[in-house]
């Protein structure tokens, strides 16, 4: 017992460091309009394994909007590591490439919504970020953490009709601004 107690500690240890955040890719995973082809107005949420050993059990999850004939995405995500360093949570960037890897991990769309209802839909999702009430909180259990973001979002604007990945941990935090 004691040599598969060792074993198994010792696995554990070399999953999570071999992982290195520096060297993970960040590229682009082809799942994004190129916003210089596509004039649409475009709202996509995306999620990806979690960093590290986190990814066997929880997602992080980011949003991306265009307006149409806009030449790049707004992103909209939540990241705990910016809160140690005393900046927000929340973080709003520009890129033409919302899409990217997160840290090794290849995304996947969890919503997508091109056109008329999209460009109806980006105001409110832009006002409701504006209101998010944890935008300088991150806890990774219960929450608020990345998925609480979204999630949120996805109450606020529930047009959207957001159905959150089961491992989308935190997500359910969201409830609590209520």
């Amino acid at each position: 017992m004691r040599l598969f107690t060792i074993t198994l500690f010792a696995l554990l240890i070399s999953a999570c460091s071999s992982d290195n955040w520096r060297t993970a890719s960040r590229e682009p995973a082809g799942l994004a309009a190129d916003p210089q082809k596509n004039r649409e107005a475009i709202i996509e949420f995306y999620a990806a394994d979690a960093f590290s050993w986190r990814g066997w059990f929880a997602v992080h999850t980011w949003i991306a909007v265009k307006e149409e004939n806009a030449q790049e995405y707004t992103v909209y995500e939540v990241v705990g590591w910016r809160v140690k360093r005393g900046l927000p949570a929340l973080e709003t960037y520009q890129t033409t490439t919302p899409d990217r890897y997160w840290f090794g991990a290849k995304p996947e769309k969890i919503l997508s919504i091109q056109g008329e209802k999209a460009q109806r839909l980006i105001p409110k999702i832009t006002a409701a970020v504006k209101r998010y009430p944890w935008a300088n909180e991150y806890v990774v259990f219960p929450g608020p953490n990345s998925n609480t973001f979204p999630a949120w979002i996805g109450l606020q604007v529930p047009e959207l009709e957001l159905d959150m990945p089961f491992r989308a941990i935190g997500s359910g935090y969201a409830d609590k601004a209520e």
